[in-house]
């Protein structure tokens, strides 16, 4: 049987690699005949396949939920084999019901992984996003905007918690994976990448006295600190200009 190729861009969500899966899932290809291809901002994206047309049959309805989301989770990632992972789970699934729960299964292994990566991803850019304002003379609501590098595309994952943290202030967070905006009452996530945008606030020497004052030099531990507060992280964080300083007095003081 002739491979089927599917081009997706690089940033794809769920929703564009469902809309190619399902028709292919319902057509019967097997994993071993879709080709995924992840393209690049260069490439032309208008001239990819159109996705072929869905049958619906009764095997096409047969995935359950906590499958799918899963799989959502799944295709946050950024690795450019997610693609035929999630296929390769989603076809399975139909006929192996308990595969989620097959812990040494080698494609479970690999996607439970990727899940994990994604989760503690989301639990960092929760800990380390760092606010500066930028309120617009005369606005009587204030603003402010931060910068995050996150290495998959979690967004629409750490979404919620920001809205609800931060529901009475207008804001945006922009990274290299897309943006996400809140004017006080939408939110409004997308892939497109930004650019770093350098700025401060008259709170950051504030933030730089707070972080001063809590550090407690008998209690450094500096691999753990690097373990839980990764060096790349630190260029966005206004305080970790500080670390190397106190670390050097930390150890002449506990000499």
């Amino acid at each position: 049987m002739k491979e089927q190729l599917v081009s997706l861009p690089d940033a794809a969500p769920f929703s564009l690699w469902r809309l190619h899966a399902r028709p292919l899932l319902a057509a019967g290809i097997l994993p071993e005949h879709v080709v995924w291809r992840s393209t690049s901002e260069q490439d032309d994206l208008f001239s990819q396949p159109e996705p072929p047309p869905e049958t619906k049959t009764a095997a096409s309805q047969t995935i359950s939920k906590d499958c799918l989301r899963f799989l959502e989770t799944l295709l946050c990632h950024a690795s450019p084999e997610r693609f035929s992972l999630a296929y390769r789970i989603l076809w399975r699934s139909r006929r192996e019901r308990a595969l989620l729960k097959t812990g040494t299964d080698p494609d479970v292994v690999m996607a439970n992984r990727m899940a994990h990566q994604i989760g503690r991803e989301v639990h960092k850019m929760k800990a380390f996003v760092r606010f500066r304002e930028k309120t617009p003379q005369g606005s009587n609501m204030r603003h402010f905007a931060a910068w995050f590098e996150p290495e998959h595309h979690i967004l629409e994952k750490a979404a919620p918690f920001f809205t609800r943290r931060f529901s009475d202030m207008n804001w945006m967070i922009l990274t290299p994976k897309g943006s996400i905006g809140w004017d006080g009452e939408t939110c409004v996530v997308t892939r497109e990448a930004c650019t770093r945008t350098i700025f401060e606030d008259e709170a950051e020497a504030l933030w730089k006295t707070y972080y001063r004052s809590i550090f407690n030099p008998a209690r450094v531990k500096v691999k753990a600190m690097r373990s839980e507060m990764s060096p790349k992280y630190w260029k966005n964080l206004p305080e970790t200009e500080l670390i190397p300083e106190m670390l050097a007095q930390a150890a002449r003081q506990t000499w």
